[in-house]
């Protein structure tokens, strides 16, 4: 399959000067000027995808979302449904990462891989954290070295609870070993081997991971904190513990992301080291809030466009050493959305190369191959 995109300004996540991506397959191929006339010598059938008018960047990559759904914690009319695949399309997400919540009981790691493998499916590339909010952690193996090492899209364990009253209360030392099971297992797959730690709002902060990189041989990298947007002492924590070199998230459950995103910045936060998740599906969280925060950081916020869109794209790529993931690039997977220009608006997606959103609308009964 080889579609050419033309026409278009691109953002690799960086600006650069081309005006064209050639897809071949599920990989990106060219970026940069293409003959139609050559391609048609090619005597292979091809389409053209007209940009003008908007912008062409790498498809949004979540590293946060319930899958299954979350909630629950006000009785059980409270719990959250499924994420569709329709959802993350429309929202221009063509990667992401599913977890569990505080509900352990009555929702599964089983089954949460089993959505992963289905939207994988699809079409959309997907994966999945290990464990949960509690400790000891849940696992699909009995082990969460075991989860990382034999089960493909496992790329690290959490979302584990700390300064909740939600929380198992870890110590320390229970801490420091479910870091380095999650890191040893990820290193012998060639994955990231996070952890995934939930911040509440107690007054505890950010202090355990600061104990821990004080204390124990831990890698900051392997540290990944997510609703680090809760209050100013919280967000101001997470960013000390971005210049130690661990990622920090920010969820896009309230309106506002582009204030924290600001307020990470101006205080010293490491660009680098930030990302931007849905929080998907917990109460009042649906994956379009991702786009819709992302509009409003740039439109509302005037933070730069290319400023912003790592955040969404490259960062989370990157935390997660999704390498062929958040970056337009020769050989790099194939996942591309076009913008409308002047809304931001989504108008077209790419998954694994193959357009799944035309013109702001679902293409029906178009799946891919598993990557």
């Amino acid at each position: 399959m080889l579609t050419l995109i033309r026409n278009g300004v691109l953002h690799t996540p960086v600006p650069i000067d081309a005006r064209s991506v050639l897809l071949v397959g599920d990989r990106v191929a060219r970026l940069g000027a293409v003959e139609e006339a050559a391609l048609a010598a090619l005597g292979l059938p091809f389409e053209v995808v007209d940009a003008r008018g908007g912008l062409v960047i790498p498809g949004f990559v979540d590293p946060h979302q319930h899958l299954i759904g979350a909630g629950g914690e006000k009785g059980f009319a409270s719990r959250m449904p499924e994420v569709s695949l329709e959802q993350l399309l429309l929202a221009g997400i063509t990667t992401v990462v599913g977890c569990l919540g505080t509900d352990g009981s009555t929702r599964h790691l089983g089954a949460l891989l089993g959505k992963v493998q289905q939207l994988v499916a699809q079409g959309v590339s997907a994966f999945l954290y290990t464990g949960g909010f509690h400790l000891p952690p849940l696992t699909l193996t009995g082990s969460v070295t075991d989860d990382l090492v034999f089960i493909d899209r496992v790329l690290g364990v959490g979302e584990l609870a700390i300064s909740d009253v939600r929380s198992s209360h870890p110590t320390l030392d229970e801490l420091a070993r479910l870091v380095s099971a999650a890191m040893v297992g990820g290193r012998t797959a060639g994955k990231a081997g996070v952890t995934h730690f939930h911040a509440g709002p107690g007054r505890t902060l950010l202090k355990p991971l600061h104990e821990l990189l004080d204390r124990y041989e831990v890698v900051p990298e392997c540290l990944y904190v997510t609703h680090a947007n809760r209050t100013d002492a919280l967000m101001e924590d997470a960013i000390a513990l971005s210049r130690r070199g661990a990622f920090v998230d920010v969820d896009t459950v309230d309106p506002g992301a582009g204030r924290w995103i600001r307020y990470y910045l101006e205080h010293g936060g490491v660009p680098e080291r930030l990302t931007v998740s849905s929080d998907a599906h917990t109460a009042g969280a649906e994956p379009a809030r991702l786009h819709q925060e992302f509009v409003a950081a740039v439109r509302e916020h005037g933070l730069p466009f290319e400023q912003v869109l790592p955040f969404f794209t490259a960062n989370p790529a990157t935390a997660l050493k999704l390498r062929g993931k958040g970056r337009l690039a020769p050989e790099l997977d194939a996942d591309v959305v076009v913008l409308d220009g002047r809304s931001l608006e989504v108008v077209h997606v790419f998954a694994r190369g193959r357009q799944r959103v035309r013109d702001g609308r679902l293409l029906e009964g178009r799946q891919g191959d598993e990557a």
